[in-house]
């Protein structure tokens, strides 16, 4: 398989991963995923990996286009975290005084 049947092959699985674009009266959604990939080799073989994680859709309106991002667990959690220990810290801080 060469460079551009590999990658007609992995645009072709994001429609079988997240669907076709779906078109809801003047409204066209777009799924978009982001794909990650790496190869590696030895002296008794190689190998490689590809991945696909939604990202986001496209949303496609008569207003106008915009994107809109899946948001990321890791990116969540830590957003959590730190919302935790402001709030602890400022409870900390009001019981001082």
């Amino acid at each position: 398989m060469d460079t551009q049947q590999l990658l007609e092959s992995i645009a072709g699985n994001v429609k079988h991963v997240y669907g076709e674009p779906v078109r809801v009266g003047d409204r066209i959604v777009i799924p978009a995923a982001r794909f990650r990939y790496g190869f590696g080799g030895g002296t008794r073989g190689g190998g490689g990996r590809i991945t696909a994680r939604p990202a986001g859709a496209i949303e496609i309106t008569p207003e106008g286009t915009r994107c809109i991002a899946f948001e990321s667990p890791a990116r969540l959690g830590a957003a959590l975290a730190l919302g935790f220990v402001f709030g602890a810290a400022v409870v900390a801080l009001g019981r001082r005084h």
